[in-house]
């Protein structure tokens, strides 16, 4: 029971729409009525400016961190409660309950911080493999979401090349990979046909 109420938790955790939040205290906007209207630190940063996304990229990547951590000492280090964990604040923040709750739509982001945080405590190195690739992809073609699907799609080798970890972690690492790439379809559909915005230009 303890493992479920840490999942839970983590789903909670998750749907705190930092975004929402900052843009609000920050502009006195909602970002779900800018840019892309996505509440992540990308679309933050164009409603709010790049402070604002700065400091949202920082909160959902702790929401996600504090999550597994969370898990991890309720459970006494439980690797299958913590892999559920990690996906599941990801999730959370896709879907958010408090948005649900607010405006009655499950909105949310792309669930790329929430990812970095929760992965970043469960397997890092990997985490920091595929950082370096986003960085690689956004440098040489200027799109963040193709450098966050590409990181994603590769996430779930680099787990099991660098780790050769047990099947939960790598069921996890399968499962936020193929999350963050869902979510970014919308993405996908305008890169291929070259309407994707490109980073450093309104």
């Amino acid at each position: 029971m303890i493992g479920l109420g840490a999942i839970l938790l983590a789903w909670l955790i998750g749907g705190i729409p930092f975004g929402v939040i900052v843009v609000r205290i920050m502009s006195g906007k909602d970002v779900r009525e800018g840019g892309s209207g996505n509440i992540g630190a990308t679309n933050v940063s164009r409603v709010a400016g790049p402070a604002a996304g700065v400091i949202t990229l920082i909160l959902d990547a702790a929401k996600g961190w504090l999550a597994v951590w969370l898990t991890s000492y309720l459970t006494n280090g439980n690797i299958g409660f913590m892999s559920a964990a990690a996906v599941t604040v990801m999730v959370g923040h896709s879907f958010s309950i408090w948005l649900r709750l607010i405006d009655g739509k499950f909105s949310g982001g792309k669930a790329v911080a929430s990812f970095l945080g929760a992965f970043g405590f469960l397997t890092p190195l990997p985490v920091l493999a595929v950082a370096i690739v986003f960085f690689i992809v956004v440098a040489t073609t200027r799109y963040v979401s193709l450098g966050s699907i590409c990181g994603a799609g590769l996430f779930p080798i680099a787990c099991w090349m660098i780790l050769h970890p047990d099947w939960p972690i790598l069921l996890a690492a399968v499962g936020a990979g193929l999350l963050v790439i869902w979510r970014h379809s919308g993405n996908i559909a305008r890169i291929r046909a070259g309407e994707e915005r490109v980073l450093g230009r309104k």
